[in-house]
């Protein structure tokens, strides 16, 4: 496209926010939710953002054109999956502002743009794509259960360059899971728990 602000997406929300989760946790941070995901994790807690055709279409001009507005210096990539769609245009555009690019991706799709920051969380449900492996910055595993701490850290030790790694309770579980997680990262320090600390606070 000769233009890359006439880029469309399909869109469920954006917002201005902080960041709750993983190594940028506090910050100020713009967040777009892109529709579309073929994953269906069980425990998901935006299913609303599945169906691709059921959001409207945003132009790359008019997101980055908001973003710029809010004044956050980080915009935040997710879905759904928003690997699903060309992120080129998005990710040249925000770039060209002076805006910090980052994607959270389950990694089943090729990563498409210029990425500042890649967090890459696994699912169980479908299996990711190995050139995900070199391109993680931050591997977050969502832990519902005691098996999700050692399926982590074999996705850890297929990662090509260092990275941040956390387990992050899954929020509905989060009371029975957080004891066997905090000891695990006890004896194993080069993870970090993750909280959404942004619901803590109250923030979408």
């Amino acid at each position: 496209m000769a233009n890359w602000r006439d880029q469309e997406y399909p869109v469920m929300e954006r917002f201005l926010t902080v960041q709750g989760e993983g190594a940028y946790t506090g910050a100020a941070a713009w967040f777009i939710r892109l529709g579309g995901c073929d994953v269906g994790c069980a425990w998901c807690d935006v299913k609303e953002s599945w169906d691709v055709n059921a959001h409207q279409h945003v132009t790359a001009g008019t997101l980055v054109d908001e973003a710029v507005a809010s004044k956050a210096p980080i915009c935040v990539v997710t879905g759904g999956e928003p690997a699903m769609h060309d992120l080129t245009a998005l990710t040249e555009g925000l770039q060209a502002a002076g805006i910090r690019t980052h994607i959270e991706t389950s990694g089943t799709h090729p990563l498409t743009g210029s990425w500042d920051w890649v967090t890459f969380s696994p699912k169980r449900f479908k299996a990711p794509l190995d050139a995900i492996y070199s391109q993680t910055d931050e591997l977050k595993v969502i832990v519902v259960n005691r098996q999700d701490l050692e399926w982590g850290r074999e996705h850890a030790a297929q990662l090509e360059a260092p990275a941040r790694l956390y387990f992050q309770p899954e929020w509905d579980r989060r009371e029975q899971v957080l004891e066997y997680a905090v000891a695990f990262v006890q004896e194993n320090t080069e993870w970090r728990i993750s909280l959404q600390t942004h619901k803590y606070l109250g923030l979408p």
